[in-house]
């Protein structure tokens, strides 16, 4: 499964350091949202476009990523032209053109690992106070952020794969298949972690029999539970396909 939108280069911005892009994001998401002047904002958005086509990052993936955020931006432009004015939807648009063309770029130049690593660095002063488990916590954010493009790859194969087999027009039939597929994946995440052992345990905390007594405990529980529910997967897909016709 692949949860990273990370594309290899060696642009200025692949060399950046990941601290100091997502500090730039913040200060761009602030700074976006103290003017509204579309001198400004214009020329902002043209330059966020402007990085982000430095970063290469293949045709159709590009393509892919902007084409759902363009239509919520089309949408939402089209709603405050008509609630208020055409000033404020450019202004509306523009900011959020901004940070959307930021954020991506920063994205496609930013591994997960850096992002893990960064978000451990920031939570380290809570960590030491005992407040928060820092490797924890910036791992479940890190997956997160990255899940949610794989889900929606499986949401397209499956309406793809549907379509081809002539089953159209059923709710049922498509979401079905897709929380299988997203607790599938979900579950094998989890238990992958667990099984490294990670994160790791603290000092004081479970010795490691327990530990490894309940890696071997979840593992079990998995396998059981895909079994089972890879034996529902067909009966599923056929109900949803006559609930369709």
């Amino acid at each position: 499964m692949r949860v990273s939108l990370y594309v290899p280069g060696t642009s200025p911005l692949h060399r950046a350091p990941a601290g100091g892009k997502l500090a730039a994001l913040l200060v761009c998401g602030v700074a976006v949202f103290l003017t509204g002047s579309v001198a400004v904002l214009g020329p902002g958005a043209v330059l966020a476009l402007a990085l982000l086509l430095s970063v290469r990052a293949p045709r159709e993936r590009l393509v892919r990523q902007l084409r759902g955020p363009a239509g919520v931006l089309a949408v939402v432009v089209a709603a405050a032209a008509l609630t208020e004015s055409v000033h404020t939807a450019l202004v509306v648009g523009l900011r959020l053109a901004v940070l959307l063309l930021s954020a991506l770029s920063v994205t496609f130049t930013t591994r997960t690992s850096e992002l893990q690593r960064v978000l451990e660095l920031m939570l380290r002063p809570l960590d030491r106070a005992g407040l928060v488990n820092a490797p924890a916590v910036a791992l479940a954010v890190s997956l997160a952020l990255r899940f949610v493009p794989e889900v929606f790859r499986q949401f397209q194969e499956i309406r793809e794969a549907q379509a081809a087999r002539g089953l159209r027009g059923s709710p049922v039939a498509l979401i079905v298949p897709l929380v299988i597929r997203v607790l599938k994946s979900a579950e094998d995440i989890a238990a992958a972690i667990d099984a490294r052992g990670y994160p790791p345990a603290r000092s004081g905390g479970p010795a490691r029999d327990e530990r490894t007594a309940r890696t071997e405990r979840t593992a079990r529980t998995a396998r059981t539970a895909r079994t089972a529910r890879l034996e529902r997967t067909e009966d599923t897909e056929r109900t949803g396909g006559k609930a369709s016709g």
